[in-house]
């Protein structure tokens, strides 16, 4: 495994993952956070104070990310970001959808939130998959 690339490939996925929650949850879709109950979330402040733990908790899910990319690279069939989309995609079936499908069911958020985070979750893991595939390649074995 190359390290350096899985670093590389990891600090992309955060800065990725960063712009993509901002731009959806933060501006284009924040409405969905207007629907009841909303006494769930932590007030903005809160979530303004949390930052550096939020965006270091980012970060090494990116890592991770990039790192199990890796590891299982031989795995996913194809190259690039092909190969990359079917890890991002075997890994929101796994990690996302299978997680949140079931939030309505024992929480107080809307079926709603639910549904546009695990639309949220699987564009996102696309388009990190794509990432890691285009800049992670392990180097040629002699």
């Amino acid at each position: 495994m190359d390290t350096g690339k899985i670093l590389l490939s990891g600090v992309i996925v955060w800065i990725t993952s960063a712009a993509f929650g901002w731009l959806t949850c933060g501006w284009l879709f924040n409405w969905v956070y207007q629907i009841p109950p909303t006494n769930i979330w932590a007030a903005p402040e809160t979530m303004m104070g949390n930052m550096p733990w939020i965006n270091l908790i980012g970060f090494i899910a990116a890592i991770i990310f990039a790192g199990v990319y890796a590891y299982l690279y031989e795995t996913f069939p194809g190259e690039g970001a092909r190969k990359g989309i079917r890890y991002g995609f075997i890994v929101w079936l796994v990690g996302a959808l299978s997680g949140m499908a079931i939030m309505p069911f024992y929480t107080t958020i809307a079926a709603t939130v639910v549904i546009y985070w695990i639309i949220n979750a699987l564009v996102i893991k696309l388009i990190n998959g794509a990432v890691v595939g285009i800049v992670y390649k392990p180097k040629m074995k002699e």
